[in-house]
Order: C-alpha cells, then structure tokens, then sequence
C-alpha cells in the first residue's frame, strides 16, 4: 500500500447533474495525465477524505494503487465528458499543458452538463501564458513583470531579429513561441551559430512551434521554481523547488525533462519570497483580472535569481514534472479541499501549510535517454522501497500484468529529511532496490545546493 491510499471503501457513486456539490461534500475526482506529475497529484489527493472515488485518465502503473485508471487520452474531450457524467465525477485536475492550451476548461465551461464540475485549470486564453512565449513576454511588459529583454521574430521581420541578435551578449537565448515537448529553448554561445538557428527554427526545426521565435536576454544567476495555486483572486504560495535538466553529473550532457528535484530551496528566504510575491505573483494575478483571464488552477514560475532579485524565464500554467514529485510531499493540509475551495473563488478559506521537511527526488530514467530508448523493460524491486514513496512517470502494465516501462523517465523515488544531505541518502538508498534493464540515473541531485548551504554557513 502507498502513502495516501488509505483503503477508503468506494460508496455509491452520485450523480452530477442536478446536484450543488459543496467542498464538504466526498468527490469524484479525476485526473488527466499519465506521468509522474499526476501519480504525485494523484496521491496526494488520494489522502483526502473527501475524495471518494478517484480515477486517472489513463494513469501508470503508479497511479492505479492510488485510483482507478481509465484508458481516456487526455484531448479527447468528448470521452471525458461522457466518463464524467457516467461516473459522476465532481472534479477534474488537469495535469499537463496541452489539454490546457487545446482549451479543456473552455469544454467544460461551455457544456451545460459539465459547467457545475469542478475543474483545476485555467481557459485557452490564460494557458496562453505557457502556450505562447510571445504572449508571455507581451502580458509581463504590459503588466511590469521583471524579465530579460527580448524580441518576437518572424520569417517576416527575420532582419530585425538578426539586429537584435547584435546588441545582445553571448550567450544567446532562442524560444519556440508554441509548445514543443520541452525541447524549443536553445541557448547558444556563438552569434553566427545563434543567427543560422534562427533561420533553422523559423524554417521548421520545431514545427509550428517555431514559426515564431522569441530572442531573450541571457539572465544569470540560480533557476528555482515557484508554484502558485490561485483562484482568480486570492493565491497560496506552495513549496518551492529547484529541478536538474541535464542527463549527466555536474549538470552535463543533453537537457531532458528532469533528472529530480530539491525543496525547499537554501537560496530561497523569506525575502526573496517577498519580492517575487510582490514584484511577480500580485502584477501576474492583477494582469489576469485585468485581461478577464478565468484562471483558477497553478501557476508555475520559472525564476532566476539575479543578485537576490526574481526574474520570469517562463510561465507554465500547471504544476512541474518532477518538481510536483516533491512540492505535494511538503503539503501540510487537505490538498482536494484546497483544490475544491480554489475552483469555488474561495481559496482563502482553506488551511494551509508547508511541511518544513526537506524532499529530495531522483528521476530513474531508461537507458539511451533523452534520445532513443527501449520500452517495455521488466522492472523489480518495489516491494523493498521503505520510506519513500517512488512515483511512476513512464511505466504500464504487460499482458502479464507485471510493471514496464513506457517512457524516457520512468520512476521518481521521493524522500524526506531533515536536511537535504538525510533525504537524498535516503533516496538514492531506495533508487538501489528498483532495478530494470538499461536503467539510469544522476548521482548528485542536491549537491549543489549542500555546496551553497555550507558556503553560506562559513560566510
């Protein structure tokens, strides 16, 4: 048994129609996604006792001992809308982006069975903010959100981006305006290799997702990611976290979408939680109000740590994979409640608090990752994972019913500490007992950070 599945009996399911559901109320909710971010999403739910029923469209291995999984793809809107009034479900959690951006919540809204379900996200227009980085860089200019200086370059006006390119220093930041899987940023060191890329990405590299590109200012200092859950109105600041992109140590090799995760983060105090509060968090939700924006769901800031100073790299408009595998460990408090208060507008009426504990994630990932891997590897040892909880992000079922792999990155092993030294010792301690062929993983998740604490100390 999983932490958070707590072996509540399903009850007789209601129905959703003609019912005024309220927070106290036990929920159906279901959760679309099938990585790692919605195993954690899921188990953290899992452990409300007004969750009643809770399913995973179409969910891992993983999520199916928190929930039911159910094999609905996560765009396919018209299935979901039937599922949900078959099962009665009260409220759905959007995991990733592309629902979001497809305009999910819109579907929902608009449908006169489905507009009294709850629903975590925001609408088309304000998954805009991760959508489109043009959109992003025009809302935080607008609404005097601190960012680089940047310019939004077409096959059009290629001329002036190649300018541009000119008055900025090495290195040199390139973004695919549309969502590209994680893969449209380049950073590049060289401006005759930053000009032909432009040409490259405004040729197709990316797809459509390059048709347009945003040039950026490079920023230097420390990345960390804030995660802001809001209901248009009012907002609670979860626990931060710092994630590691690279395949290899030391921060080498090709990017990935995460090699594990670090929270909470030494570098960020209280102070500088003050000013990205105040010089971020309140300009972004005054500027949604502002637009009409119905934004009720997360919001993920990807900052830089300039000097002390916050500045937005990114917008994302959902929770991180694998910061989530951490950020839901240290919610002290009903996380199906808050999610329930945030979609009814009253968010400010729901306990909260961060377990003041340190969590540390390691991604184990498949072998050739992030370039070409096998699936379908047998994977062992779960049953010898103790204190942690290892959260599935690539993994299924064989025909034998026995766990496989199915993906690049394929299990989060989480722990808790009471520095990050103890929780990483604990995690890697347990990365040893899950074994699959070709298996891979870095060896140095929160070194760094060990590295700055200490500095500090000595200071």
């Amino acid at each position: 048994m999983y932490p958070g599945d707590n072996g509540k009996e399903a009850v007789k399911w209601k129905d959703i129609q003609g019912q005024n559901v309220t927070a106290l109320d036990e929920m159906n909710v279901l959760v679309l996604g099938s990585g790692g971010r919605e195993h954690a999403l899921a188990w953290k739910i899992a452990q409300s006792p007004y969750c009643r029923n809770l399913f995973i469209a179409p969910g891992n291995a993983g999520t199916a001992e928190v929930g039911k999984n159910v094999p609905i793809k996560v765009g396919d809107f018209e299935a979901i809308k039937q599922f949900c009034i078959e099962q009665g479900v009260q409220m759905v959690v959007v995991g990733p982006e592309q629902p979001l951006v497809d305009g999910v919540v819109d579907f929902f809204k608009h449908d006169d069975v489905l507009k009294s379900v709850k629903i975590i996200g925001p609408d088309k227009v304000g998954a805009q903010l991760e959508g489109s980085k043009a959109f992003a860089k025009v809302f935080m200019e607008k609404y005097g959100v601190p960012t680089a200086k940047c310019c939004t370059v077409t096959a059009e006006n290629l001329n002036e981006g190649l300018a541009f390119l000119e008055t900025v220093k090495a290195p040199y930041v390139l973004k695919a305006d549309g969502l590209a899987a994680g893969k449209g940023v380049l950073i590049l060191d060289s401006l005759d290799e930053a000009k032909t890329e432009l040409n490259n990405m405004l040729g197709g590299k990316f797809g459509s997702a390059s048709a347009m590109v945003v040039i950026e200012e490079f920023l230097k200092g420390i990345e960390v990611s804030v995660f802001v859950l809001t209901d248009g109105e009012h907002y609670v600041l979860l626990p931060e976290a710092k994630d590691y992109k690279r395949i290899g140590d030391g921060d080498k090799g090709l990017n990935t979408g995460g090699m594990g995760a670090v929270s909470p983060v030494p570098f960020c105090t209280d102070d500088f939680l003050k000013k990205v509060e105040d010089r971020i968090v309140k300009p972004t939700l005054k500027g949604l109000k502002a637009e009409n924006i119905d934004y009720k769901g997360f919001i993920f800031l990807g900052l830089m740590n300039d000097g002390g100073n916050p500045y937005v790299i990114e917008y994302n408009v959902r929770m991180g994979d694998p910061e989530t595998e951490v950020v839901m460990t240290r919610i002290d408090g009903d996380f199906a409640l808050m999610l329930s208060a945030c979609a009814e507008g009253r968010l400010n009426e729901v306990a909260y608090a961060k377990n003041p504990k340190t969590a540390v994630t390691v991604m184990m990932v498949s072998g050739g990752y992030p370039e070409s891997y096998k699936k379908g590897m047998k994977m062992s040892g779960f049953e010898n994972v103790k204190d942690c909880v290892a959260f599935h992000a690539g993994t299924a079922f064989d025909a034998e019913n026995d766990v496989v792999t199915s993906g690049g990155r394929v299990i989060a092993v989480t722990a808790h500490g009471n520095s990050i030294e103890e929780a990483r010792d604990l995690a890697y301690q347990n990365v040893e007992k899950i074994h699959f062929e070709g298996m891979n993983f870095r060896h140095d998740i929160g070194m760094d950070l060990m590295k700055y604490a200490q500095q500090q100390l000595n200071k």
